[in-house]
């Protein structure tokens, strides 16, 4: 992947009916109905109503590009130069193996260069293990109701890796933690928070934890919602729809994460029988003479294709799988951040049902059903704009991640063209020597 995406400039609402679904196309009954909204139905607006457009806003020719990389390079030169407007990086690397007495662990690098007055000093170099960076994103989420938080790579082994330690376990969760720190530090918001500012900068994490506990932030104090004994009567249209695309896109989604794994296990099975299927060529040339060399040819010719299937299976599971993984996750975080605006919006309707009651004796509303109704709009608000960039985010990355997927089959195949015809002048007739 060429990096995180920024966010696009907004242009204001769309219709839910012209929004694009990266899979709307599918037609699969496993992946369910379609969701066909009601055309009064507003969601923020994404980039799918404009001409396709770089980032820059270069327009794009969909019309058969030359070749799918030629494409996938401009967004990334693109990405770059928009970086040059932001003041601040943060990088995930370096990941060391910790043997403890108790437990073994992995820690990572995380370097943030910034020229924020928030931070004192320009540059950091702190190390992080994965409880601390859960630790961030449960204090994101406390403090920050209001927004969409960023999703972790699962803490647990996924699913055909048996070994947390392995180098490509390890890499795998790098790149997604680097990713998780870049989608934060893109946010225009979530990039000042506190508690993100100290996971960035202090030597000793722990000690702030244990500090933390003790102390809790009149911002922590406002998120305790109460839920007891209040019901929603209905979501608002626009959230209502909000719900419905974000259940058929996590269900199209999960449906084809479940697909892709089949494949690539069959993959795999399928290059264990070519690593077999190879050598007894060779060996069948030893003993034919007169058929030895197009023999070799042929074995030589599908030990090239098993390195061609195998480069193509890995990187399926440590560029295609990961991306697939982590939109699921998102759209569960946008769901937890749509259940608590319900909540706050059930809290206020009880509130103004509770002063109507007593109207004749408060003719005046009461200051909590003010404050109350000013966390409606204040939910109502975050959670239009951090749909609108994920849309934007979301669509950036499946057109990079799907022309990345074709070029790589495409790759694959043309290798496994030159081998096939590597052998043919070996089969052909030779003009015998008199």
């Amino acid at each position: 992947a060429a990096g995180t995406p920024k966010p696009l400039p907004s242009s204001g609402p769309k219709s839910l009916r012209e929004m694009p679904h990266p899979l709307a196309t599918s037609s699969s009954e496993e992946m369910g109905p379609a969701l066909t909204p009601s055309p009064d139905l507003l969601l923020p607006r994404s980039i799918a109503d404009k001409d396709l457009s770089l980032p820059n806003g270069t327009p794009v020719d969909t019309s058969s590009p030359a070749s799918s990389s030629s494409l996938l390079n401009r967004l990334q030169l693109d990405d770059d130069l928009d970086g040059e407007t932001r003041d601040l990086f943060v990088t995930v690397d370096d990941p060391k193996k910790h043997v403890c007495t108790m437990e073994t662990y992995i820690t990572y690098r995380v370097t943030t260069k910034t020229t924020r007055a928030e931070f004192d000093l320009p540059e950091y170099s702190v190390r992080r293990r994965y409880q601390d960076f859960d630790w961030l994103r449960n204090k994101l989420e406390e403090s920050q109701p209001t927004h969409l938080i960023p999703p972790l790579p699962e803490k647990f082994v996924v699913k055909g890796v048996v070994d947390r330690f392995s180098e490509e376990f390890v890499e795998t969760r790098r790149k997604a933690l680097d990713k998780f720190l870049k989608r934060i530090t893109d946010h225009p918001v979530l990039s000042f928070n506190e508690h993100f500012n100290v996971f960035l900068t202090a030597k000793d994490l722990n000690a702030y934890k244990k500090q933390g506990m003790a102390l809790l932030s009149k911002m922590g104090e406002s998120v305790k919602y109460v839920t007891g004994g209040y019901k929603l009567r209905s979501r608002p249209l626009e959230f209502a729809a909000i719900g419905e695309y974000l259940d058929t896109f996590s269900l199209k989604l999960g449906t084809i994460d479940r697909i892709a794994q089949r494949i690539i296990k069959e993959q795999l099975e399928y290059l264990v029988e070519l690593r077999e299927y190879g050598p007894v060529y060779s060996t069948w040339g030893g003993l034919e003479v007169e058929l030895s060399e197009p023999l070799e040819g042929v074995s030589a010719c599908i030990g090239n294709c098993c390195t061609a299937l195998e480069e193509l299976s890995e990187d399926m599971t440590e560029d295609f799988l990961p991306v697939l993984r982590e939109y699921i996750l998102y759209s569960e975080s946008m769901k937890n951040v749509l259940k608590k605006r319900d909540q706050v919006q059930a809290e206020y309707e009880a509130k103004l049902e509770a002063v109507a009651l007593k109207k004749e004796d408060r003719p005046k509303v009461p200051t909590d059903v003010e404050t109350c109704q000013d966390r409606v709009e204040c939910f109502n608000a975050d959670l239009k704009a951090d749909m609108e960039r994920w849309q934007n985010n979301k669509r950036q990355d499946f057109r990079q991640l799907l022309m990345g997927m074709a070029d790589k089959n495409i790759q694959y195949y043309e290798k496994c063209l030159t081998a096939w015809e590597s052998i043919i002048p070996l089969l052909q007739d030779k003009p015998e020597t008199k």
